[in-house]
Parts: structure tokens; sequence; C-alpha cells
């Protein structure tokens, strides 16, 4: 019997490797300000799954149409130390993947208000880089990073610009960067017929479909991507918008 196998008699017979039940996510942890040399950086750990977020801020050039607004870049990393499945190289599809949907949800929803992170309009504006890094992959590595992302950018700080010299002065600072909602993303797989929350690597390689939900600190939708081969039913689909709610609602408290 593979291990796909065996991972999809478990679900149909309702059981799952760890015992947990279909709706349960592993123990979460989050911790802040990990990283010194970061503006803000946030450690994230879903079960064995460990993700470290930093934001990195510059001073660039605003896009042409949002001349008086910052920008937002998010990258993430897939190290070979974090799985044996990761090699080095150019950005893969999985890395891309995560770092868009992550991006998704905290732009679709205006998390930060970037009119506010605009230095001289048309010349000047700050560029918050946020680069997640994957230490241990052991499943759920969007709703990992996606927590650690909006953790980091919660503990960022900005710094002083002297618009006269063109210089950031990192040892000063001028305040938090202007948060005004919290994305999170919350994963749902299904395999063999069956909804699961924060699948462990194994479940994943046994999945169907997928499907990450971003919803908003008013418990509203802003950002939805679905992934695999397999397919949503109407029901189903309702379910894990529902699912997704209320472990959104459990996850961002735990920011605090």
């Amino acid at each position: 019997m593979t291990n796909e196998t065996y991972i999809k008699k478990l679900i149909e017979d309702g059981s799952r490797i760890d015992k947990r039940s279909f709706d349960e996510f592993r123990e979460v942890t989050i911790e802040k300000g990990v990283i010194k040399t970061a503006e803000g950086s946030a450690r994230v750990k879903i079960g064995n799954t460990h993700v470290i977020a930093g934001i990195k801020m510059s001073v660039g050039t605003p896009f042409p149409d949002t001349p008086d607004e910052g920008i937002l870049i998010v990258n993430t990393e897939l190290s070979p130390i974090a799985s044996p499945k990761f090699e080095t190289g150019p950005p893969s599809e999985d890395s891309i993947e995560i770092a868009r949907v992550i991006d998704r949800g905290i732009r679709e929803c205006k998390a930060i208000d970037l009119g506010k992170m605009c230095i001289v309009p048309g010349e000047k504006v700050w560029v918050i880089n946020v680069d997640i890094h994957v230490l241990d992959h052991d499943g759920n590595l969007i709703d990992a990073g996606g927590l650690a992302a909006v953790a980091a950018l919660l503990d960022a700080k900005i710094p002083k610009y002297d618009v006269e010299t063109e210089k950031v002065i990192k040892d000063e600072t001028i305040g938090s960067i202007p948060i005004v909602d919290t994305p999170i993303p919350v994963t749902i797989t299904k395999i063999a017929d069956q909804l699961l929350l924060d699948t462990s690597v194994e479940e994943e390689e046994a999945m169907d479909a997928r499907i990450t939900i971003a919803s908003t600190k008013n418990g509203s939708l802003c950002a939805m991507q679905k992934s695999g081969k397999g397919y949503l039913t109407t029901v189903e689909l309702e379910k894990a918008v529902d699912w997704s709610i209320k472990k959104g609602e459990e996850l961002r408290a735990l920011l605090t």
C-alpha cells in the first residue's frame, strides 16, 4: 500500500495520521521581533512547519499609475534545508504561488494604507519587501507564511528618511507601518471526498484539490485561490468559506 493510498484510506475511515479532527489545526505559535536587522519580523510554527518572515524597507520610485502610494512586494524562499524536495536556483512554481496568494490577501483588502507610505508624490515612496523563508516544511506553507507576513508587518517600524541627503537613517524610526486590516489565509484541502484543515506534508501528497481563502477582521472574503486537479462542489465551497472565516478569527487572535 502506497503512502497516498494509506492516507486516503485513513480519511475515508474518518481519521488522520496524528488523530486530529478534520477541522483542527496543529499547535500554532507566533513570535515577533526575531530578526534584529530587519524593520520587522516574525516566526510562525504550525506543528513542525517553521516559517520566518522579515520586513525590509527601502526608498524607491512609485509606479506610474499609483504615484502617491508605497509599494508592497512579497517573496517566498523555499530552501533545501526545509525539505529535500526544494532546490536552489530560480523561484519554483510553488514559491511563486505561495507569494502571490499571500500578496493578494494583503493587497485586495488594502491591509496597508499605502497612501501614507508616500514620501514625495511621483518621486519617492517606501517600498515594503516581505521576505518569507521556510525553515522546516511539514505542510500548510501558505497559511504559515501568510500568518508570518501579517505578524511581521504588525511588528515593523518605518525608518527615518532624510529628504535632503536622500538617505535612510536605520537607527531612527518614525512609527509603525499603517496597518488597517489583518487578512488571514486559511487553506482547505480535499482528500478522498473530505475537507481538511492544516494538512501535513504527507496528507498534501494525497490531495485532490485545495483552496485558500483569506478573510478580513470583519469576516469578509478578500482573496481566493484554488489549485489541484480535483474539484469542489457548491456545498464543499460553502463549508470551506465557513471554516476559513472561523479559523481566521482564531488565528488572528494569536497576533495580539
